[in-house]
């Protein structure tokens, strides 16, 4: 349930997130640089506004005015950057597991005997510092 709030977010935390969203929702609406750059300012120009604000009851209401805006007037189709959650490449790119390497057949480790050997060196290294740090009791007892 990730649009539960977990934790306390500071007023200056959420004046930056609503400011950042709302150049984000600025971007998917004017795609050409002139006019982005243009509202941009103007959105700049109406968060300095408030910026010497002292009242906080003043300014936590302006926080939650610019966050309703934010939501009434948001993006139908929001540009998100490929790789980033949502983007259309989230999560393409498989990450092989280590130990695939482990069933290669030795004759496509003989292509590679460099390699391989500093990888068994280092298996080495990686279980003597297990059980230095955990001993031997540790490693028969997780079989």
């Amino acid at each position: 349930m990730s649009y539960l709030q977990t934790n306390v977010i500071s007023h200056a935390s959420r004046v930056k997130r609503l400011y950042k969203e709302a150049l984000r929702q600025l971007q998917s609406y004017y795609v050409y640089r002139h006019t982005y750059r243009y509202q941009a300012v103007l959105m700049r120009a109406r968060f300095d506004e408030h910026t010497s604000e002292i009242d906080m009851v003043k300014a936590k209401k302006l926080v939650l005015d610019g966050e309703k805006e934010l939501f009434l007037k948001q993006h139908p189709q929001r540009i998100r950057f490929a790789n980033s959650v949502g983007g259309v490449s989230f999560g393409r790119e498989v990450l092989q597991p280590d130990w695939t390497l482990d069933m290669w057949h030795p004759l496509e480790r003989q292509q590679y005997p460099e390699y391989f050997a500093r990888r068994e060196q280092r298996k080495k290294e990686y279980i003597k510092r297990w059980e230095d740090k955990y001993g031997t009791d540790a490693a028969e007892a997780s079989h």
